[in-house]
């Protein structure tokens, strides 16, 4: 038994994580994955059969799982996001979730045709929009972050609350009978809520102040707030079934809101976490499902779960945001995805075969009506919600290039990229000044510190395709990497390199995992770009085809041109990296960096002695093509 015990473990992490991996590389929701894996090595082929397996340790085991997810999830709740949202949330939590349970009843007993007490347990469950599927899906379609916003606060939000309620409707027709005291369960129901709220801000606060004064060491930090976060779900939990999962999301969204130094590491190290519970949560729970039960879905499970998505749902959205300052748009689309996750199923899972032993005997259709909204939802949802913001003009994709550092040539470079090839350049500096000589070229510019709060949240990272780090400072460069590698991913943040002496002596450089990839050419530090742009040096572009091909290109420019970057036919742009440098095909455009052409417009550069900020006017040194076969 043991031994059987491992190797469904075993299968059932590895089909996670695997399903992970497929669903990056295919660039598809991966919860389609983990269900597809389940249904597979559990109804399918009976390998694994959850409940006979790890027997009465699975619920619980599940309910701390999903406890965690949501307090990862409220440490991604930041309070400015809040604000650029703060109508719309607030409408979609407090009326909305109301109107879902409210309309989600009704359709069960009039179109699922489901008794009073069932219908209104389903519209309870149906409320959450499970984060643990959306903040994926948000990751992949690129949404703008007011929209996004809208997603993500109103599912780690109405996740405990629909959790909640439904715990409160099941102990009014089981724990009662239906026939108790429906006060009574309001104010126990308000009492657990209130306690906690308290509970979650409380030990939120304090662990939070805990770190800051430095009374936990680093390496005990992520581990520590691993174990407070348990025992606030547990004790929650003794005064009121599940009020645990809304105490750990507040007290995630307090800590994930107090600045705390180490808070980056701790994310990073949830996500981990989260993921992998994710992924071996999602398959135990579809390898879990009894065919016998879903062959008894019938026309009346199929209409309910069309009337739930595409009735239910958008009444919901359109009634409860009415005077807001959302816009048809964003109403359309937040209409539209609604996907249910992990928590619908954990809560349908555990209060479907306790109403049916009290006697609701249409309860045992419970589980298998809301694996049907998690199946429909998140295949419709998952597979649309790209194309659906692309058309509502809600997203785009990452293209654009951050520059951090305004000098003449990196100024030059944000020229030629957003004149001359059309990729969104923004060029971010702390001093006015220097950023005067971009914003007259026509370039688009952020003054202040890239690494603070405010210049990062004013950030729409998701249009951002990789980070040049071009000032001076080398250590500082570094340091503007290691910041947004865990956002954009460590191969598409680059820095300027440093000189081979520099390199040798390893007291005076920042730790090459610590760093960025080096730009360009072992050739391009700070000084020689500026040499370089003070000889006149210019951007050109040429475009590789079938005819003209890249050894073509190296045998006609000039041998000391520094290679910038490579533009794809998507318009997507990525650095070149004089650690590997991108190999270019047909059909891609190669950015290099070489002297002035003869017969070119001469012009008077000041050098930097004179002025930091050299001018130059807009219209000046255009990009050019290199061969005939160019762009």
């Amino acid at each position: 038994m043991e031994h059987h015990l491992s190797q469904a473990l075993i299968l059932i992490v590895f089909l996670g994580i695997l399903s992970q991996w497929l669903a990056w590389r295919l660039r598809i929701p991966a919860i389609v994955l983990f269900l597809a894996s389940g249904v597979i090595v559990g109804p399918l082929l009976g390998l694994v059969n959850p409940s006979e397996d790890f027997g009465d340790v699975l619920r619980p085991v599940i309910g701390l799982a999903v406890a965690i997810i949501l307090f990862e999830g409220g440490l991604n709740l930041r309070y400015h996001e809040f604000k650029e949202a703060a109508s719309g949330v607030k409408r979609l939590v407090v009326l909305g979730a109301p109107l879902a349970g409210i309309l989600g009843s009704l359709a069960a007993h009039y179109i699922g045709a489901l008794s009073w007490p069932t219908s209104l347990l389903l519209g309870a469950i149906l409320i959450v929009t499970g984060p643990t599927v959306i903040i994926p899906m948000l990751r992949q379609a690129g949404l703008n972050r007011r929209t996004a916003s809208y997603l993500k606060w109103e599912g780690i939000i109405n996740d405990p609350i629909g959790a909640l309620l439904a715990v409160m409707v099941f102990q009014y027709f089981v724990l009662t009978g239906g026939e108790g005291s429906g006060e009574e369960v309001f104010i126990e129901f308000g009492w657990a809520v209130a306690s906690s709220l308290l509970l979650g801000v409380g030990t939120g606060w304090v662990l939070g102040q805990a770190f800051l004064r430095s009374m936990v060491p680093e390496y005990l930090k992520a581990p520590v707030t691993f174990a407070i976060v348990l025992v606030v779900y547990g004790v929650a939990n003794l005064t009121f079934h599940e009020a645990g999962l809304l105490a750990v999301t507040v007290m995630g969204m307090v800590m994930g809101n107090m600045d705390l130094p180490s808070m980056a590491e701790m994310r990073r190290f949830k996500e981990y976490i989260t993921i992998l519970m994710i992924s071996t949560v999602f398959v135990t729970l579809t390898a879990d499902l009894d065919p016998v039960v879903l062959s008894h879905l019938d026309w009346h499970a199929a209409a309910l779960v069309a009337a739930v998505m595409f009735i239910v749902r958008p009444a919901v959205v359109f009634l409860s945001t009415l005077f807001t300052d959302m816009d048809w748009r964003e109403r359309t689309l937040v209409g539209w995805i609604a996907p249910r996750g992990i928590v619908a199923a954990a809560v349908a899972g555990v209060f479907g075969p306790r109403m049916v032993e009290a006697g609701y005997q249409d309860a045992e259709l419970l589980l298998p009506i809301v694996f049907a909204v998690v199946f429909s939802t998140v295949i419709l949802h998952g597979f649309s919600i790209g194309r659906v913001s692309r058309w509502l003009r809600l997203s785009q994709e990452p293209h654009g290039v951050l520059i951090a550092g305004a000098s003449p040539w990196s100024t030059e470079l944000a020229r030629a990229l957003t004149n001359e090839l059309n990729v969104t350049a923004i060029l971010v500096d702390s001093s006015w000044h220097r950023l005067r000589a971009a914003r007259l070229a026509g370039v688009r510019v952020l003054y202040g510190e890239v690494l603070s709060d405010q210049i990062q949240q004013s950030l729409e990272l998701n249009e951002i395709a990789c980070l040049l780090a071009a000032t001076s400072n080398d250590a500082y460069n570094a340091l503007v990497c290691g910041n947004f590698a865990a956002t954009l991913e460590p191969e598409r943040v680059f820095q300027l390199p440093m000189y081979a002496a520099e390199e040798d002596n390893n007291s005076k450089v920042v730790s090459r995992p610590l760093r960025g990839q080096p730009a360009f050419s072992d050739s391009a530090q700070y000084e020689e770009l500026w040499r370089r742009h003070f000889q006149n040096w210019q951007f050109y572009k040429t475009r590789i085809t079938d005819t003209y091909r890249y050894d073509d290109f190296l045998e006609d420019c000039p041998p000391d041109a520094i290679m910038i970057g490579i533009l794809y036919e998507d318009g997507s742009l990525i650095f070149q990296s004089a650690r590997e440098p991108e190999k270019l095909h047909p059909g891609e455009t190669l950015i290099y960096y070489a002297p002035k052409k003869s017969g070119g417009n001469n012009r008077r550069k000041e050098g930097p002695a004179k002025d930091a900020t050299a001018e130059s006017p807009a219209d000046d040194d255009k990009t050019e093509s290199a061969q005939p076969g160019d762009a």
